[in-house]
């Protein structure tokens, strides 16, 4: 009699412990979809404020892109006039800023580079 009471006990045993484990494994299920959703959100709102702040940024470029393009048109035809023919003022824009992307290079190109990376890492750990 005591044999079946502990055989019984057992199995019983048993089943609650296969249930508990059926449970947890059931809940860290849940618990993973759950990180990989909150991933998801949070890189998509990493995303979105990335693109949100550079838009503005890109717009004011190509404004005053557009703006330099039209303003180095206008020097290098004034300068053109000066010099004595059309093309040599373009020649004399394109000069100066071919001897200001040299310095910018050689004196100016890790500060650019780190200052881009940084701006990246700020917005992408906001």
């Amino acid at each position: 009699m005591v044999q079946e009471h502990n055989l019984v006990f057992m199995t019983e045993t048993m089943e609650d412990n296969a249930r508990i484990i059926d449970e947890l494994l059931a809940k860290a299920t849940e618990y993973g979809k759950a990180e990989i959703e909150l991933a998801k959100l949070k890189a998509l709102d990493k995303a979105s404020d990335i693109v949100s702040a550079s838009v503005p940024t890109l717009v004011v470029m190509v404004s005053a892109a557009i703006f330099m393009l039209f303003l180095n048109l206008g020097a290098a035809i004034w300068l053109g006039g000066i010099l004595g023919n059309l093309f040599y003022g373009f020649f004399a824009v394109a000069a100066f800023y071919g001897i200001i992307a040299l310095i910018m290079h050689l004196f100016m190109h890790k500060w650019i580079k780190r200052l881009v990376g940084d701006y990246i890492i700020r917005k992408v750990l906001k």
